[in-house]
């Protein structure tokens, strides 16, 4: 008797299993959530850096922000023109490009003209390096050298100088931001390709103090503003702000700066772009914020 009541256990545990089965089959067949095919055509496209410089949570998560919410198509900075236009297509859209941005170091604090306050002796990473007197150098502002932005970019587009300050390489950089993210100063920037003058400094303190922790600090002294015809620079709280909506690249204000905190990419650009000459490392980079690869 026993044997047979536990083989009729087992059998009544099996068909109520093999039940469920069927109605989790039917219940998933009908309220099956149907993916849209664009998505998976264009996260294929997507070139999978999951960079997140789109905004969105990797590139699974931008196509379907494309697709699902009607996220602009040309926010992919890896995958650039020939990416948007392909994505476009799928879309039925008309591409529109973005302007290409890059990230620029907006800093001129070497080791040569702002120093140290202490040896910093603790983690080799610039978010933890703040936390210990807003870091070692003498500007509380600029760069403190020790690389955090390079681990974060997965391009390879940023190096460290001789003289602890990172710069960027504007072949490789894909303008995706992780290194903006990353860096505790806030000194790292995206700008549009095509602008050349940028100020090269965030040091908001008065000038005598802010000279004082950086020999190349902006001082705010206003002769960029006075300078510029075109109203596309003026200081904002001590330091000298560019519009680039309405800068026209002339220069002229990097010209009458005192400090050399305004620079002018166009000539390093044109060097590198004809491969006249390779930029000196300590020069080039200290001045232009840029170099070779």
């Amino acid at each position: 008797m026993e044997l047979v009541h536990v083989a009729a256990t087992v059998i009544a545990v099996g068909a109520m299993a093999v039940a469920f089965g069927i109605i989790l089959a039917i219940a998933a067949q009908k309220f099956a959530v149907k993916v849209d095919p664009r998505i998976t055509q264009i996260s294929e496209i997507l070139p999978g850096a999951n960079c997140g410089g789109c905004g969105y949570p990797g590139c699974a998560g931008y196509a379907a922000a494309i697709v699902v919410v009607g996220a602009e198509t040309n926010l992919c900075a890896p995958g650039g023109g020939e990416t948007t236009a392909a994505i476009a297509k799928i879309m039925g859209v008309e591409a529109s490009a973005a302007e290409p941005k890059v990230a620029v170091v907006m800093c001129r604090g070497t080791l040569a003209v702002a120093g140290k306050r202490f040896d910093y002796d603790g983690i080799s990473d610039c978010r933890a390096a703040i936390l210990v007197n807003t870091g070692p150098k003498s500007c509380r502002y600029g760069c403190i050298g020790l690389g955090s932005c390079i681990e974060a970019c997965q391009f390879g587009a940023l190096v460290m100088t001789e003289n602890r300050i990172a710069v960027v390489i504007e072949e490789k950089c894909v303008g995706c931001g992780k290194c903006v993210e990353t860096c505790p100063k806030n000194i790292i920037a995206l700008v549009p390709k095509s602008k050349h003058v940028h100020v090269f400094c965030k040091n908001v303190d008065k000038g005598g103090r802010a000279k004082k922790s950086c020999k190349a600090a902006c001082i705010a002294c206003k002769k960029c503003e006075k300078e510029c015809k075109f109203d596309a620079i003026h200081v904002v709280n001590n330091l000298a702000v560019i519009d680039y909506e309405k800068c026209k690249d002339c220069g002229k204000c990097v010209v009458v700066c005192p400090q050399d905190a305004l620079v002018n990419l166009r000539p390093v650009r044109k060097k590198l772009k004809k491969g006249q000459e390779k930029p000196k490392k300590e020069k080039t980079q200290e001045k232009s914020g840029t170099t070779a690869a």
